[in-house]
């Protein structure tokens, strides 16, 4: 795993294996990027599920403002923090430890997010608990875009009742990219 573009560019990355551990590929992560590539300059980003913090890494190596990284594992903790050395991107991030949803309501005295980007463990329903609990939340910032990457079999069928709109929907082989905003915001 590499950072794909930006100023830490081709930098390798760390990552932990393991049965839940499932490494965004780089194909996917470019594919993600082009997608986004307007709305991450300048941006704040948060990456819940951080994993190793490809995701948070690739937008700060792009030029995000700023990132978030919200992850419970305490190994993986310390891999986000030595790969943000590693890339040295760590002045513009800031680590939270702990279980999203009891990190995320911390969050709301922070300045809103541009980009809320989630990657849970797949088929355990932590995809439409986040999104019920964000969509309680001022946390997305006006005009912004949620992306869930999950299982391709996993329902979304109720985001519209918790408020937001599908802008794209994006399927790879082994997962899938949601992007969503709050219904009433444009593009």
């Amino acid at each position: 795993m590499r950072v794909i573009a930006g100023t830490a560019r081709s930098m390798p990355l760390r990552t932990v294996r393991g049965q839940d551990v499932r490494p965004t590929t780089d194909r996917t992560k470019e594919t993600l990027f082009n997608i986004l590539q307007f709305r991450i300059p300048g941006c704040r980003f948060l990456d819940l599920y951080a994993g190793s913090g490809s995701i948070g890494i690739e937008a700060l190596s792009r030029g995000a403002a700023g990132a978030y990284f919200v992850e419970k594992d305490r190994k993986t903790q310390q891999l986000i923090l030595e790969n943000l050395e590693f890339t040295r991107l760590a002045e513009r991030a800031t680590l939270l430890k702990g279980d999203v949803q009891s990190v995320l309501p911390s969050l709301e005295k922070e300045d809103p997010f541009d980009i809320i980007f989630m990657d849970p463990p797949f088929d355990h329903g932590l995809e439409r608990q986040t999104l019920t609990l964000l969509a309680g939340m001022k946390l997305l910032a006006p005009g912004g875009v949620v992306v869930v990457e999950a299982s391709p079999r996993t329902d979304f069928s109720y985001v519209e009742d918790l408020g937001y709109r599908v802008i794209r929907h994006k399927i790879y082989g082994q997962s899938t990219h949601l992007f969503l905003e709050r219904a009433g915001d444009t593009v």
